[in-house]
């Protein structure tokens, strides 16, 4: 299957970066290269493109998409939460500009045998990387009944997580469960027939919370953006970070708020004693959101949001 990946909130996350042809920036989820190709449209010969992501695959394919181009590329194998040591490793000073675009790309979606989707048969997997070592199959049949509750949660939100849990491990104990169908039908059955739909498909909040887990979405996640900021961002730089659900919006909005704010002390505290000084400026005070063009032409772009700042 062609890697086919329609990047959400494009032209407005592009804008937000104010590129300069000279300049040195980041993609730390290159997924397709849609961010990165239109980044590089607007590089010089002088101007530099890193691009992080844990799929080879997309890799791969980003490199023949990105090959017009004559900027300086560099793709890397691996998390952008890694991106001090291949600041080392390349002799990068900082960067002018850094874009995530959080989340599971279309092409795992949508390709049944990467085990992402409710929707579609397929081994359980659910790994960006190819290669890593835990998979939605070992959460799945080999974490405790406790622990798939709290995954299911505290990364799904999911109110039935406990009755969910209970049911994967009683049948796990007659047959290992393996593919998306078994697992689906298994969740779906777990929740009472009246909550059963209607926000959407009912193994959807598992599937996310499972997929979160598999491949650690939101561990360090909060400090790597802090540390991206102090140590990654050229000052003027900016940082546009665009997430998918409640979750990782929440984490991105308080790591944006504490590097913007003057003062970090205990509301109940008369006076400032923690001398702190905003680091950045927030370019946007509430989160961008999708057009209704683009809210009609591409849905999973409905629960996104862009938020962006600059380092002062």
């Amino acid at each position: 299957m062609e890697f086919c990946h329609i990047s959400v909130l494009l032209g407005e996350s592009i804008d937000a970066l104010n590129i300069k042809s000279d300049g040195v920036y980041m993609d730390g989820t290159l997924g397709g290269g849609g961010h990165s190709s239109e980044i590089a449209k607007r590089l010089g010969e002088n101007g530099r493109l890193v691009m992080f992501d844990l799929d080879e695959t997309a890799i791969n394919f980003a490199k023949k998409r990105l090959e017009p181009f004559n900027c300086q590329k560099t793709f890397v194998h691996n998390n952008f939460k890694n991106f001090l040591s291949v600041m080392d490793d390349e002799k990068i000073g900082g960067f002018d500009g850094i874009i995530l675009d959080l989340g599971v790309s279309s092409y795992q979606i949508d390709t049944a045998s990467r085990g992402f989707s409710y929707m579609q048969d397929g081994e359980l997997n659910m790994a960006m990387d190819e290669h890593a070592r835990l998979n939605a199959e070992i959460v799945v049949n080999e974490y405790t009944e406790s622990a798939l509750e709290r995954i299911f949660r505290d990364y799904g939100e999911e109110k039935f997580a406990g009755r969910i849990a209970k049911a994967i491990t009683t049948i796990r104990k007659t047959k290992k469960i393996t593919t998306t169908k078994e697992l689906a039908e298994i969740i779906t059955n777990a929740i009472p027939a009246r909550a059963r739909f209607g926000a959407g498909h009912p193994a959807k909040r598992v599937f996310q919370a499972i997929r979160i887990e598999v491949n650690g979405e939101l561990e360090g996640l909060k400090e790597g953006l802090l540390s991206m900021v102090r140590n990654g961002l050229n000052t003027g730089g900016r940082l546009a970070v665009i997430t998918f659900h409640s979750l990782e919006d929440r984490i991105v909005k308080e790591a944006f708020n504490l590097l913007a704010s003057d003062c970090i002390c205990d509301k109940k505290l008369p006076v400032c004693v923690c001398h702190h000084k905003a680091e950045v400026r927030l370019v946007s005070k509430k989160p961008i959101l999708p057009s209704p063009d683009e809210l009609k032409n591409n849905p999973r772009s409905h629960s996104a949001k862009l938020r962006v700042l600059e380092k002062i």
